[in-house]
Parts: C-alpha cells; sequence; structure tokens
C-alpha cells in the first residue's frame, strides 16, 4: 500500500507554473480528477498515461527549490554547472520514482480536505488517499515563488517529508564520498531505469 500513497503523491509531478492561492484547492482536485480518468483508461498503455498525466500535471511543482532543499548544505559548496545538473537528474529520480508507481494505481480516490496556513507564505493542502480498507493522509506543501504565484515543494506522506527522506539519504551518502560520487550515482540510477 505505502507504493500507493506514493504514486497517489506523485499523481501531480511536473514541472514549475504555479497558481493563486485562490485556486490551489479547486485546480487540485480538478487535476488530480484528470488524472485518475487517464490511470481507469484501460484502452491506454503506460506510456501514453504517463505521458498524458505529465501533460496534464506539467505545473506545480518547483523542482530547483527542492532540489536545493534536498541537498542541503551542499547546495551552497557546489558551482552552477553542478548545480544544474543535480536539479536535472534529482528531477529525473522523482519522475522515474512516479512512473514506476504507475503499475500499483488500481481503484483508489483522493479526497481533498481543505488548506491550512501556517505562514503567509506557506500553504498546505491536505488530502486522503482512500483505499478499501484504510485512509492515507498526503500533505502537499505550497510556497509563494512570487506575488500570488504558489508552487510545491514538499509533500508529506504519512506524516513524513519526502524532502527531508532524500536529504537523509544524500547527506549519509556524503559522508564519505563527494558529490561528483553522488551524481554517478544518480547517473546510474537513472540509466539502469531507461
Amino acid at each position: 500500500m505505502f507504493g500507493k500513497i506514493i504514486l497517489s503523491c506523485f499523481l501531480i509531478i511536473s514541472f514549475s507554473f504555479g497558481m493563486s492561492k485562490d485556486e490551489i484547492k479547486s485546480e487540485m482536485s480538478n487535476k488530480i480528477d484528470k488524472v485518475l480518468i487517464i490511470l481507469k483508461d484501460s484502452k491506454l498503455n503506460k506510456d501514453k498515461k504517463t505521458e498524458e498525466i505529465i501533460t496534464i500535471m506539467n505545473s506545480l511543482f518547483d523542482y530547483t527549490l527542492m532540489s536545493r532543499l534536498s541537498l542541503g548544505r551542499t547546495w551552497s559548496e557546489i558551482n552552477d554547472k553542478q548545480k544544474n545538473d543535480f536539479v536535472k537528474l534529482f528531477t529525473q529520480k522523482l519522475k522515474n520514482s512516479y512512473v514506476d508507481k504507475l503499475n500499483l494505481y488500481t481503484d483508489e480516490l483522493v479526497e481533498i480536505l481543505g488548506t491550512e496556513q501556517p505562514k503567509t507564505n506557506r500553504i498546505v493542502l491536505k488530502t486522503q488517499l482512500v483505499g478499501k480498507e484504510d485512509k492515507y493522509n498526503i500533505d502537499y506543501k505550497f510556497y509563494e515563488k512570487n506575488s500570488d504565484n504558489w508552487l510545491i515543494y514538499d509533500v508529506n506522506l504519512l506524516g513524513v517529508s519526502i524532502i527531508q527522506t532524500y536529504r537523509q539519504q544524500f547527506a549519509g551518502f556524503l559522508k564519505d564520498k563527494t558529490f561528483e560520487d553522488l551524481m554517478a550515482n544518480l547517473t546510474t540510477i537513472q540509466n539502469n531505469t531507461k
């Protein structure tokens, strides 16, 4: 079931575009509904489903910020080219994870519960993945990138932050290895998923 939770999280993986504060709940609900329709369409193969879902959801995540947050203090120690290369690899890692989870979807529903605003420049969209036997909380964390343009920078699954999880993994890796080793490892993983 945890794989299905991750899938529902990645139902909305995309490139940065954003939405206004007042649109978050309705737009997310609309996009998730469209994605669920595609996932249920038995006439589409996996590649076509992936393509259509990415097209629909191609606007909500700030991959650069997610990359910076996941890399932690190492981000300030690398040059601009290394940052760009890392963003590309990390974005691909997130998307590959999403594609891997497509096959896990059966007939779960996603309920939009509402929003909370813990800070003036932060909004949390609270949702639940509703399965046959249980419900699982998934919170999408938005930040205001610029004037009323909101993007997702993290997702909490059952109270666990995806970005914090990656940050811990990368920090552990970098304790006795270099940034170049991390990039080589991410490249190898990416090449093995093609």
